[in-house]
């Protein structure tokens, strides 16, 4: 598979019923790339959890709020690029709640941050918005300390 090959983007408006069907493609998207069983689980958790914000706070459940998902393969990660057309936010306030903090929700962003092994916002892209783009890294199957047998 070439470096940097887009794999797969899927747009799709805020409702949480559209989800099934993302992490169904991301599910096919990480076994294409050859990621094992626990980093599926997890890329498909934290891409889940980072739309999930997105519907809730850019765009408070409005159904017209429109996500844009796409999913590469760069080098030695898979990466997910999520784009909104909500209000920039400010991304220096986007912090997990304190653990302890023992209620139900928000727990997205620390869920994000433990799941993947690069995740981030970048500048805002031209037509405005948020882009967040999260990585994580190939052991393929099979492999241990990445060394293939």
């Amino acid at each position: 598979m070439a470096l940097d090959e887009q794999l797969v983007s899927l747009t799709f408006f805020c409702r949480a019923s559209r989800l099934k069907l993302l992490r169904c493609v991301i599910r096919d998207a990480a076994e294409l790339v050859g990621l094992d069983e626990d980093a599926t689980d997890a890329v498909v958790l934290a891409v889940n959890e980072a739309c999930m914000n997105i519907m809730q706070h850019a765009y408070a459940m409005d159904p017209r709020g429109r996500i844009e998902v796409v999913i590469s393969q760069e080098k030695n990660a898979m990466v997910f690029r999520l784009r909104d057309y909500a209000k920039p936010i400010n991304t220096d306030a986007v912090e997990p709640r304190d653990l302890d903090d023992i209620r139900p929700g928000g727990l997205g962003v620390h869920f994000i941050r433990s799941l993947m092994d690069e995740c981030g916002f970048l500048d805002t892209p031209e037509g405005g918005g948020n882009l967040f783009e999260m990585k994580k890294l190939i052991n393929r199957k099979g492999d241990q300390n990445g060394v293939s047998g």
